[in-house]
């Protein structure tokens, strides 16, 4: 079994007292903006092994009777019909999935916020369809020379011309679909005109990375860097903090420039700001439940290795670019980060060297290996999916768990009536073969029951494979990077 790094237990008890305290500290209300995503946090799990991905949600959950959810979206996202890459789905439908899910949940979705909203004809629209949900909402405006001009942004011209958010709870929780959403604004927003109504009420942050009690430099802080390298943020020693407290803490550059600004919006709002640092508003408490830091540590370097290679992918696919490149080498550079980490590169490389053709490599949780070859019917992933779920389960290597009479007439059906060049399976098409296998076949059964057990497992490509192996890989559980290279040299590729 992988090794934990991280008491998640722990996490969920002391993050939990933390917010308590904070909103203790304002009298009783308190605007929490939730930065990264609130569940599904894939990123945290990865770098921090034992970190659940749905943990936040259930820290939230036991607060939930005093939680109310506030969705931010920018009303110009909306007119741009903006999609979040990866569920493919636009932003406003995606605050419409939100809702449901934190409904599902048992948390409390007090209102939605259009953000820059200037009468957009798709803003109106989404409106519109809030309304016919029963779903409470609320405009807000641009503000001329926001942030920066504070006289303005602090006035009945700038923050006082913005819709007042009605609440009812003690953790407001502000949340939204993607980034650029007004979450901030948002918060500062409800500060000023809860301070005109005499309402006593405080504003802090939530943001899982980078910690802020790790080195500048640990791998943890150095792979929050790598997922962020397109976006081009920097981990910095906060400079307020230090000089504050005469103590380090990490922060990243865009809340350290920011600070002094916000700094001057809580003065004129409140008489006086509550924090002397970027790093006083967080309330983040992951860095005191590490238990392992060289499990964490390993993890991180892992997670910085897949994100160089995925940043090659999106480079040969027109989609990132060469300082993007530059960044992550950098970090595996500072991390002491190489290929060699990865048995599952060097295992899939050798077997593509060996067969001539694309090749996959897989490291099971055990620390087993495994290889996948092409063949005439079998793409390397479904061919390396094939030979995992035997090792798992115990059976022959020569084992044929689909047969021939099933497989080929997949293959033919692909070619010569939905008119697919490419006759090989996919591992979604794979895995519905053996599942029908499996009706009559006890072995086949047996090698389906292992498919929980491929979570945590870490596979290499030899080329980019498609978007629905990757998919369907990672929906298992599987950690996938790929080489930076497509199998045949054409413009198009799907």
């Amino acid at each position: 079994m992988n090794a934990v790094g991280f008491d998640n237990q722990k996490y969920l008890m002391t993050q939990s007292e933390q917010i308590r305290k904070r909103i203790a500290q304002f009298g009783g209300k308190l605007y929490l903006e939730f930065g990264g995503k609130l569940f599904d946090d894939f990123h945290a799990s990865r770098v921090l092994p034992g970190f659940e991905p749905d943990s936040k949600i259930r820290m939230l959950q036991q607060l939930k009777d005093d939680v109310e959810i506030v969705i931010t979206i920018n009303a110009g996202d909306i007119e741009a019909n903006k999609m979040r890459g990866d569920l493919g789905i636009t932003y406003d439908d995606e605050v419409l999935r939100l809702i449901d899910t934190f409904r599902e949940l048992g948390l409390y979705v007090g209102s939605v916020v259009l953000t820059q909203y200037t009468g957009q004809a798709s803003a109106q629209a989404f409106l519109k369809r809030l309304d016919t949900f029963g779903i409470c909402s609320y405009c807000h405006y641009p503000i001329p020379g926001y942030p920066s001009d504070v006289a303005a942004v602090v006035s009945e011209e700038g923050l006082g011309k913005n819709d007042y958010i009605e609440t009812s709870r003690s953790l407001i929780v502000v949340t939204a679909p993607g980034p650029g959403s007004g979450k901030m604004a948002t918060c500062l927003s409800q500060l000023y005109h809860d301070h005109k109504r005499g309402i006593t009420a405080g504003y802090a942050k939530f943001e899982t990375f980078p910690v802020w009690n790790l080195p500048l430099k640990h791998p943890v802080n150095l792979a929050y860097e790598a997922a962020t390298a397109d976006l081009n943020d920097v981990n910095m020693i906060d400079p307020f903090h230090l000089e504050a407290y005469c103590t380090t803490a990490v922060n990243y550059n865009r809340d350290v420039e920011i600070f002094p600004v916000l700094n001057a919006i809580f003065e004129r709002i409140q008489g006086e700001s509550p924090y002397k640092s970027p790093t006083d508003m967080g309330v983040n408490m992951a860095g005191n439940c590490i238990i392992d830091d060289a499990v964490c540590c390993e993890a991180s370097r892992m997670e910085i290795l897949r994100r160089y290679y995925a940043a090659g992918v999106k480079r040969m696919r027109g989609q990132g670019d060469e300082n993007e490149i530059n960044k992550l080498k950098l970090l595996l550079n500072q991390s002491g980060t190489t290929p060699d980490i990865c048995p599952a590169v060097s295992a899939a490389l050798a077997k593509a060297e060996q067969t001539g053709a694309p090749a996959a490599g897989m490291v099971l949780p055990d620390g087993r290996i495994v290889t996948g070859k092409t063949s005439s019917t079998l793409g390397c992933a479904s061919a390396m999916l094939l030979n995992a779920l035997k090792v798992l389960g115990d059976i022959d290597d020569d084992y044929d768990l689909i047969s021939s009479h099933v497989l080929e007439p997949i293959c033919s059906l692909k070619t010569e009536y939905l008119l697919h060049k490419n006759p090989r399976l996919h591992t979604d098409e794979v895995l519905l073969a053996l599942t029908i296998s499996a009706l009559n076949n006890p072995v086949a059964q047996k090698a389906k029951e292992q498919l929980s057990r491929l979570q945590g497992a870490e596979a290499h490509f030899t080329v980019i494979i498609s978007d629905e192996d990757e998919q369907l890989l990672r929906r298992l559980g599987i950690n996938v990077s790929c080489q930076p290279q497509y199998e045949k040299k054409r413009l198009y590729h799907k």
